[in-house]
């Protein structure tokens, strides 16, 4: 059985987010199917429907939007029952072609923050683990690095860490990405593929590591949705400030995240040159594009 790594990206839009962020979770192929279930379980008990039967996703960038975790304060804690029943009626409000009540945005708003906590509590659950590389949104390439088809340094740290830990577990691991047409990450996707195919240390990994992503969809999904949520927190909720990553936060995220992502951190031990040394699935690279000695 092998371990399968879902990915996305965030902040590559160096719009509104203080890092760029690439990554997400491992899992267990043996847990995947009962991971799945149970997150669409929950859904369901929090939502009263699938969010794509209505449409929408449960990406970051939504369930943890401000305005939401602003309108699932406004009153006490509802019975998930009542909940469920309020935001479903929030949720057909657009095909009823009417006005959401005051109790269906606390209702919604509730509903996604309730059900993202519930989703790093099925992680954990699952023996789950978040990796992920970040790197500041104003790094930027020297005109000669800018049409070189080579991965970034804190690319190569990412999949170096994954490495490590099937390594540990002594496993075989896959790579899984969104079946999209995402220019970013199509050429995330060639510059992975030369490197695994161009380097000595990218094809000796290939001992571990799959070199041919998987692209997924439908059920399938699910796993690349959750990698949205879990780099989206680490965007906005958690530092690293002993290595330089300490960029403002959004102290909602950072009170209800930071701590369930440490706790989906994986540590270990890594080698290079003889030398062991001790890693961590999250890295922070503060310049991707200075040469490593």
């Amino acid at each position: 059985m092998s371990w399968l790594l879902f990915m996305d990206e965030s902040g590559h839009d160096h719009r509104s987010m203080p890092y760029e962020v690439r990554g997400g979770f491992a899992i267990h192929a043996s847990k995947l199917w009962s991971f799945i279930q149970s997150l669409k379980d929950s859904e369901r008990n929090w939502f009263g429907t699938h969010l794509h039967e209505v449409g929408s996703e449960f990406k970051g960038c939504k369930l943890l939007d401000k305005d939401r975790l602003k309108w699932a304060a406004q009153t006490e804690v509802m019975e998930q029952s009542e909940c469920r029943k309020h935001a479903l009626n929030f949720l057909n409000n657009s095909k009823q072609k009417r006005q959401p009540r005051r109790d269906e945005f606390t209702a919604y708003g509730q509903a996604c923050l309730f059900f993202s906590l519930r989703i790093f509590e099925l992680l954990r659950s699952h023996d789950a683990h978040v990796f992920a590389s970040v790197i500041p949104c104003s790094a930027r390439p020297q005109k000669y690095q800018e049409e070189r088809e080579y991965l970034r340094k804190d690319q190569v740290f990412l999949l170096e860490r994954y490495f490590y830990f099937l390594e540990a577990v002594k496993e075989a691991g896959l790579l899984v990405f969104d079946h999209t047409e995402k220019q970013a990450d199509r050429r995330f996707v060639r510059r992975m593929e030369r490197y695994f195919t161009l380097t000595a240390t990218g094809r000796y990994r290939t001992s571990r590591i799959v070199p041919v992503p998987i692209f997924v969809e439908s059920d399938m999904t699910y796993g690349v949705q959750v990698a949205d949520l879990c780099i989206y927190a680490i965007n906005w909720g958690f530092r690293l400030p002993q290595l330089g990553m300490n960029a403002p936060v959004r102290k909602d995220i950072q009170d209800l995240f930071a701590a369930g992502i440490g706790q989906l951190q994986h540590h270990g031990e890594g080698y290079r040159d003889g030398k062991t040394f001790t890693t961590h699935s999250i890295v922070y690279v503060p310049d991707p594009y200075e040469s490593r000695a």
